[in-house]
């Protein structure tokens, strides 16, 4: 009888041990959080003539990601909030498509609706101004900055700016701000400098703006070609793919005597769904960052969920328009990415945002 107390004592003391094993193991294990990238398209369509197409709706976009159809997660057009869609994809040819109208103004959102929480995700644009302050500037440097600060001035409040120049080295003028008057002090205060890397500082932008949620856009301002860069401008062409950020180009005649770089700005703005724009005169600088203005305003943005893809290099991005008489119009847009590895992280989740290549980053924590 006593060898049985004594065994019996033996196993309640290994059962409680190995309690109170586990729930210190259980409160030391780490929170696992997983990445799940959001895919974000910035979209402009357009007829023959150059006019935007406006009033479309989600139903008349097909998109698909190596020939995977995706299903579109968020939709807005222009400066509108972003809209959760949970609506079916319309893929048959004898959709009707919605009535495509001249330039409606956007439709008034009501401040409760529950879409406004993804404000921060696609709605506005956050805009990345770079400007060349090389010694190719040194004859029209005044007329540009009047040129800059017109188009700081111009864009809707729904915007963030951030102003940067850049000769050999990038310098950070204004963070990513609302305040007008801020970006306005650093254009103004930006002196001429030496050589041009323009690759290697855009490389640095564009890792600055992935860093934020929302339509990302560099727009450059560069009077020559560069000629201190170490940088090849294919991986800056890539590196704005994969991060889902727009480039808008504006030079001068400088830089179409060389032939290489009138090339490279045209392919690099093309591939990452922005432009390239070539100015003969200060008036047609100005013209030129109203034209990208234009552009921002009328962009279709358009979020999906990546299916299920082997692939774990490039991945190309097609948009399509359903029904015949919308396929006759042009679309713009980047023409894929390169997603990035898994990652996991044993710090808890923060508030602060988090944002992976090539889009917007949602952290779910994984209960244990």
């Amino acid at each position: 009888m006593l060898a049985r107390y004594a065994l019996l004592f033996g196993v309640l003391v290994v059962l409680c041990f190995s309690s109170a094993v586990s729930g210190r193991a259980q409160e030391n294990q780490p929170d696992i959080q997983v990445v799940v990238d959001m895919v974000q398209l910035n979209v402009a369509i357009t007829d023959d003539k150059g006019n935007y197409i406006t009033g479309l709706g989600p139903h008349d976009f097909v998109v698909t990601e190596d020939s995977i159809s995706e299903k579109i997660a968020t939709f807005a057009e222009g400066d509108e909030p972003a809209r959760p869609q949970d609506l079916p994809q319309r893929n048959d040819k004898s959709a009707t498509p919605a009535p495509v109208t001249p330039h409606p103004l956007p439709e008034p959102v009501a401040p409760d609706k529950p879409y406004r929480t993804l404000d921060s995700l696609v709605a506005g644009a956050n805009v990345f101004i770079l400007f060349d302050t090389s010694n190719y500037m040194y004859r029209g440097f005044v007329f540009a900055q009047d040129a800059i600060s017109d188009f700081v001035r111009s864009l809707e409040t729904a915007d963030k700016i951030a102003f940067y120049s850049y000769s050999r080295d990038l310098f950070r003028g204004s963070p990513l701000t609302s305040d007008r008057s801020q970006v306005l002090r650093a254009v103004r205060t930006t002196v001429a400098g030496d050589d041009a890397a323009l690759y290697n500082t855009l490389l640095l932008t564009l890792k600055d703006a992935g860093q934020y949620t929302g339509r990302k856009v560099v727009v450059v301002f560069s009077n020559g070609p560069d000629n201190s860069s170490v940088i090849p401008p294919e991986d800056v062409a890539e590196l704005a793919q994969s991060l889902g950020v727009s480039i808008y180009m504006i030079s001068t005649n400088q830089a179409q005597l060389e032939p290489i770089s009138t090339t490279v700005f045209q392919r690099m703005t093309a591939a990452t769904g922005g432009r390239a724009y070539f100015a003969k005169a200060w008036n047609d600088e100005k013209r030129a960052f109203a034209s990208i203005r234009d552009d921002l305003k009328h962009l279709y943005s358009l979020s999906y969920y990546p299916q299920p893809n082997p692939n774990h290099g490039w991945r190309a991005i097609k948009v399509k328009l359903v029904g015949e008489k919308l396929k006759k119009y042009h679309i713009r847009t980047r023409d894929g990415y390169r997603p990035q590895p898994s990652r996991f992280s044993a710090t808890p989740a923060t508030d602060s945002p988090q944002v992976a290549d090539p889009a917007v980053t949602v952290r779910n924590k994984q209960s244990q």
